[in-house]
């Protein structure tokens, strides 16, 4: 069994939900705090153990690769302008770990921009992480999926109990509990409405894949819209070997909701030593 040692990154989808903010700049660079939202689950990345990532991008996505580079002139600015803290955090997100690009032409869902990481990824298991999914854990979400995989072997999915009236939100599995915090998936179904849906256990963007799912998704045919779907592909993969689901520790944000985001941005302030105290007595003040 080989070790995961490669993250996948999506990001060249078009960031509606968050439209005019979104009309120039990638949704994946919206600060949360004072760091955009992709550095969030790069960091997860790297904290995990994971050796490189594969971010896929699209037009008009150039920031998020700028972000990860170099900047000598703001570092020779820092620099002379004595501001060694800066510097130190702008040179940091350039050396987080090593960063390949891909481009997805053409936004035909997620399946598609996976798809795309295919030569870079190579024939080696590996990670998807989507920047929407924002996961806050004493041990990253990521990582904790890793130390099942490396102990049952199978592919894993990250998994979130949520409301059964919110089962439309999501793709649901099917299955049954084999461990405290596994699930042997048996079926899944895209976006259920609540009576029909199998449970209440919603696949979060988080999975550990093996190669052959990219021959997979080149045969997956396109659903409405043209767009080839990640679920699609689990399916089949499914019908030839196990799957698992896994429910991680940690607090989920959906960074790609707009309310998620507000909640993802008030949470993490009042944890910075440096905000919280200030932050904190503001809100007390608010007369809500």
């Amino acid at each position: 069994m080989n070790k995961i040692r490669v993250g996948v990154f999506p990001a060249a989808g078009l960031g509606t939900r968050f439209l005019p903010a979104t009309k120039a700049q990638p949704k994946e660079m919206l600060p949360l705090v004072d760091r955009p939202l992709i550095q969030y689950v790069v960091e997860e990345a790297r904290d995990a153990g994971l050796a490189r990532i594969v971010i896929v991008t699209g037009r008009g996505k150039n920031a998020i690769e700028d972000h990860f580079d170099t900047s000598f002139e703001l570092e020779k600015m820092l620099e002379e302008k004595g501001k060694n803290g800066l510097l130190e955090q702008v040179r940091e997100v350039a050396e987080i770990m090593p960063v390949s690009y891909v481009r997805q032409k053409q936004a035909l869902g997620l399946g598609h921009a996976v798809l795309q990481a295919k030569d870079l990824v190579g024939n080696e298991p590996f990670a998807v992480l989507l920047g929407d999914d924002i996961v806050d854990a004493e041990e990253p979400c990521i990582g904790q999926m890793m130390r099942l995989y490396e102990r049952r072997g199978n592919p894993v999915i990250a998994l979130q109990e949520v409301p059964r009236a919110e089962t439309r939100q999501y793709g649901i599995v099917a299955g049954e509990r084999v461990e405290e915090r596994v699930v042997k998936i048996t079926d899944m179904v895209e976006k259920p409405a609540p009576e029909k849906a199998p449970s209440n256990l919603a696949i979060i963007g988080r999975y550990l894949l093996p190669p052959e799912i990219f021959t997979i998704l080149e045969e997956t045919k396109p659903e409405v819209g043209g767009e080839i779907q990640l679920t699609s592909a689990l399916k089949t993969l499914l019908s030839r070997r196990p799957i698992d689901g896994y429910l991680f520790e940690g607090r989920r944000y959906d960074a790609g909701d707009k309310l998620g985001f507000l909640k993802a941005t008030v949470e993490f302030a009042l944890k910075r030593k440096d905000l919280g105290g200030p932050f904190r007595e503001y809100l007390k003040g608010l007369k809500l």
